[in-house]
């Protein structure tokens, strides 16, 4: 009794001390503590409110959402009662009855659960100081809590305060609240807890990181309090395997890529994406669904994204195929990929602009060789055969190589280089280091940018930069082609009839409504591309391998148009899409195309001021080389004439000539050959050798200069070449040999 004695005054000593404390410290409300909780998920909203992801932000903790008490399961709420505070809803705080019983079971040396209530609990879970300390709770801290729940008691309601409690209980390692641990050892929210579960979550409290027989052996005690013929074996067999299970994910969703970019962007809580929940499914679904059909093809891969063309908000971002892929994480929206023939539209806006060409302009689609730095460039087309004299028209919407390559001559490297800038594209090298290849898509550029582009010509040539944001306000517009080159490309990009030479009239790019589409294939089909536009959306599609393997006979028609056109009749399944109107500026009149070209007179637009009615081709122009037929427009005058200019077509300058020792050197011959007009003579090392458009030269070792000169003697091109092999004395020049020539190159 003395011991006891001395007990309570100690007791009644706390209390007084505690008293003190209280005086001093206020607990937070319930509102307070509600919206100070930070799960450590991160929810990504759709423009109308949907979650579309998940993702874990806060590496420290798990914690899950906030769980309303009317979200628990009713048997997760009457387990946790019955194992931590039978007297909960009884108690205005303290539970006295459990205190005596403590009290006496430690006078007497036997052991309890314990007298801290729910109450208690979470005044210590509000409270740090009121936690439990290193060496176990001491009297003043027992006295602290008590005095707090008192305090809680008196300011929250029974459903808040245990609401809270189960938002804010440590329960196994990292997770914290009901939420977290329900979906990684249940799968399932926390509203869908059967009794089972609600008394493994109930032992837990009591002993959040014991083993999985101990968590067992309390859980057996909680069930059989509920349901007393409760099976305890086979209770344990099921905490077992629940404490082993990790459900919980650290990200789910359908825009885990857009996710990142989104937090990145660092934007304020619960705010929400442009993203549209129904279209980004669809998308997501469009893609798998493809891909699996292009089963056998070695195609993994595939990225797409959807912009709004007035506000430039991203509507959908998938970033991978996700499952199907090796390298799910690989953001392919922003991955740098070889764009193919996708850039060929902004090299033709820029040609039309800058007057240099019309849409009914003739170029040759044939052989040709360009020489450079490197060697020669010999462009080849997509159906590997060549269409002869087309207009501007059928070489842009049937993705024409040859023609796309001559018209890059016309504008230069440089040049273009700088308008692709001009519509976002951020290329790492110069217009020089990637040369005529450009023309093709040699550079790398993203998908995001790509399609971005695309939407700048949909808004008349006028480039904003795309928006993650919703509602965010849009910078100054950068005018990169005028409005009418802009227009007359997208009239070209949507015209069917156009596209018949190489797709055919069945295209699956052909949609029944207004829309401008382009397709594109990099270098050995390693990627795959269309990028078009309506009225309202401009939609892009890349399809590959993340790792860059080659797909296996995979084209613009077959690997990414298909998409691009399911998504664009999915966009435009209740609205319709018109055709733009013409801007001013722009006049529309009948052309026809005489001899050269096989295509059907028809109206075409025109810059105000390069119209004409007649495109034909000059006699002998058939062989002329890049720049051979350039059309140039005088501003008086609407009609334009074809300027053929005199140049060395073969050999390229800078070839290497190496002599066939099999054929005796006196045997061997070299063909000179040259365009524009008979009166052409040839000049070696300053030697007349002979004259015509061509001409069989014996060769002889050495570096030599060889000039094409004109009726007058002036020089019209020259080039430099190197002959290897046999040693040869030089010719006279009217030295003539009829023998076959056998000639061999190689790239300096």
């Amino acid at each position: 009794m003395k011991a006891l004695r001395w007990r309570f005054l100690a007791l009644a000593l706390a209390l007084a001390l505690a008293a003190g404390w209280a005086g001093a410290r206020t607990l937070p409300d319930f509102a307070a503590v509600r919206a100070q909780y930070r799960s450590s998920e991160t929810l990504v909203l759709s423009r109308e409110g949907e979650v579309l992801e998940r993702l874990r932000t806060d590496p420290t903790v798990r914690r899950g959402a906030w769980q309303p008490l009317d979200e628990v399961s009713a048997a997760l709420r009457h387990a946790l009662v019955v194992s931590e505070d039978k007297r909960f809803y009884e108690h205005s705080g303290v539970d006295w009855a459990a205190v005596s019983a403590a009290a006496w079971a430690n006078l007497l040396n036997r052991r309890t659960r314990g007298a801290s209530t729910i109450t208690m609990q979470l005044a210590g879970l509000l409270d740090t100081e009121l936690g439990r300390p290193e060496g176990g709770r001491s009297l003043l801290t027992k006295a602290q809590q008590a005095l707090a729940a008192r305090e809680l008691e008196q300011h929250w309601r029974k459903d808040q305060i245990l609401e809270a409690y189960l938002n804010l209980v440590p329960l196994r390692g990292e997770l914290v609240g009901i939420d977290a641990l329900s979906r990684t050892h249940f799968g399932k929210a926390p509203h869908g807890l059967d009794a089972r579960e609600s008394a493994l979550v109930a032992a837990l409290v009591r002993a959040p990181n014991a083993s999985a027989s101990a968590v067992a052996r309390r859980a057996c005690g909680v069930l059989r309090a509920m349901q007393p013929e409760a099976d305890c074996v086979a209770l344990g067999f099921f905490v077992s395997a629940a404490l082993q299970r990790r459900a919980f994910k650290p990200a789910a969703g359908v825009a885990p890529h857009f996710a990142r970019q989104w937090l990145a962007s660092q934007p304020a809580p619960g705010e929400r994406t442009p993203l549209n929940a129904r279209l980004q499914r669809h998308a997501q679904q469009s893609l798998r669904r493809h891909l699996r059909e292009l089963a056998g093809r070695n195609v993994q891969d595939g990225a797409l994204v959807v912009l709004d063309n007035a506000s430039g908000e991203v509507l959908a971002w998938v970033g991978s195929s996700g499952g199907l892929s090796e390298a799910p994480e690989v953001d392919g929206v922003l991955a740098l990929r070889q764009p193919g023939s996708t850039l060929k539209p902004f090299l033709y806006a820029q040609a039309i602009a800058e007057r240099r060409l019309t849409a009914a302009s003739l170029i040759h689609d044939a052989p040709t060789q360009i020489p450079t730095a490197g060697g020669l460039y010999i462009p080849q087309n997509y159906d590997r055969q060549f269409k002869g004299w087309v207009t501007v028209r059928t070489a842009l919407a049937s993705s024409l190589n040859v023609p796309a390559v001559r018209t890059l001559v016309m504008v230069t490297p440089d040049a273009f280089f700088r308008q692709l800038r001009a519509f976002g594209l951020p290329l790492r090298e110069s217009g020089g280091y990637y040369g005529y290849s450009l023309a093709l898509g040699a550079s790398e550029v993203a998908l995001l940018h790509l399609t971005n582009a695309y939407r700048a010509l949909a808004n008349g040539g006028r480039y904003t930069p795309a928006s993650l944001r919703l509602g965010q306000t849009q910078a100054a517009p950068v005018q990169a082609v005028p409005e009418g080159a802009a227009f007359i490309v997208g009239d070209m990009l949507s015209d069917v009839q156009a596209r018949v030479p190489t797709f055919g009239l069945d295209s699956v790019q052909g949609t029944r409504f207004w829309s401008a589409v382009k397709t594109g294939t990099s270098k050995d089909m390693r990627d795959n591309w269309a990028v078009g536009w309506s009225e309202r959306y401009t939609v892009g599609v890349w399809v590959g391998n993340a790792s860059g393997a080659a797909m296996h006979d995979v084209s613009g028609v077959s690997g990414a148009a298909p998409i691009w056109a399911d998504l664009m009749r999915w966009l435009h399944r209740h609205e319709a899409s018109r055709a733009p109107q013409a801007p001013a500026g722009l006049v529309r009149q009948p052309v026809r195309f005489v001899a050269a070209s096989a295509e059907a007179a028809r109206e075409e637009w025109f810059i105000d001021g390069t119209q004409q009615a007649v495109f034909a081709i000059k006699s002998g122009a058939e062989g002329a080389d890049l720049a051979s037929v350039n059309t140039r427009f005088d501003a008086n005058s609407s009609r334009a004439a074809a300027q053929p200019r005199a140049r060395i077509l073969e050999p390229a300058d800078g070839t290497i000539l190496a002599l066939d020792p099999d054929i005796p050197p006196a045997h061997q011959r070299l063909w000179l050959q040259a365009a524009g007009g008979q009166a052409l003579a040839w000049r070696i090392d300053g030697q007349r050798v002979g004259s015509g458009e061509r001409l069989a030269w014996l060769p002889w070792p050495g570096r030599h200069k060889v000039e094409l000169l004109g009726k007058g003697g002036e020089v019209l091109d020259s080039i430099a070449l190197e002959v290897r092999g046999a040693v040869l004395r030089a010719p006279a020049p009217a030295q003539r040999i009829d023998a076959a020539l056998t000639q061999g190159r190689s790239q300096p």
